[in-house]
């Protein structure tokens, strides 16, 4: 009975360092330079605040900042926007979609919200099941809403939509199926394939942490 003990015990210990040591190793790791060039972040208001600096020197190429969210703005983004500006990173701007709020209402907020620049990356919209928004209209109703959004915002910004897509709202909605545009898929630690297109952007690991962000961060790469 005492070695059955001992045996289970050393097993707990043994499983408990493993998980230690995976975890350890979810905050550092990011996908090699090698098979993608132009690695960065994407975060909001729930970061806090960020030294852009500190993140350049981490490795990050670029930085995607949400600016609006349904009919709210993200608190930070103008402080987000100028600093990622000022560090010489790339930048560009995220709305997150809500399905309880009109198209046209959503896209007057991000365009009102976000500065016309020259600079800036294509604009993206994250597409989700948000809290606080229990109600799931049918298919065709959210394609040509979101259809909407896409022809306003970018008569605006005059670049293409990007969509990150999650996978649950993907599955439900068929969203990369419908609307011809890049997409940002989102999966920890494995390249995602549940888009009906090869995906333009991968947000990699929202586990990893690096100097100049207090807390896990999203970190994201380009496709070559």
């Amino acid at each position: 009975m005492a070695r059955r003990v001992w045996l289970w015990g050393g097993l707990v210990v043994i499983a408990v360092a493993f998980a230690l040591a995976t975890y350890l190793l979810a905050q550092s790791w990011r996908p090699t330079v090698a098979n993608y060039q132009f690695q960065g972040i994407d975060v909001s208001a729930a970061n806090g605040a960020i030294d852009w600096n500190a993140v350049k020197a981490a490795g990050a190429d670029f930085g995607y900042v949400v600016a609006t969210s349904g009919s709210d703005r993200d608190a930070r983004f103008e402080e987000n926007w100028h600093a990622a500006a000022a560090a010489e990173l790339r930048r560009g701007a995220i709305h997150i979609w809500s399905l309880c709020r009109l198209a046209a209402d959503q896209a007057n907020n991000f365009n009102t919200t976000v500065p016309k620049a020259d600079d800036a990356l294509p604009p993206a919209l994250a597409i989700d099941f948000g809290t606080g928004c229990d109600t799931r209209p049918a298919r065709d109703v959210v394609i040509e809403e979101l259809r909407l959004f896409i022809v306003m915002v970018e008569g605006r910004s005059e670049r293409p939509v990007i969509l990150l897509v999650s996978r649950a709202f993907e599955a439900q909605y068929r969203v990369t199926e419908a609307l011809d545009r890049p997409i940002w898929s989102a999966q920890n630690f494995f390249p995602p394939d549940y888009a009906a297109r090869p995906w333009r952007m991968w947000r990699a690991n929202d586990m990893r942490r690096i100097d100049g962000v207090n807390g896990p961060i999203n970190w994201d790469v380009v496709a070559k």
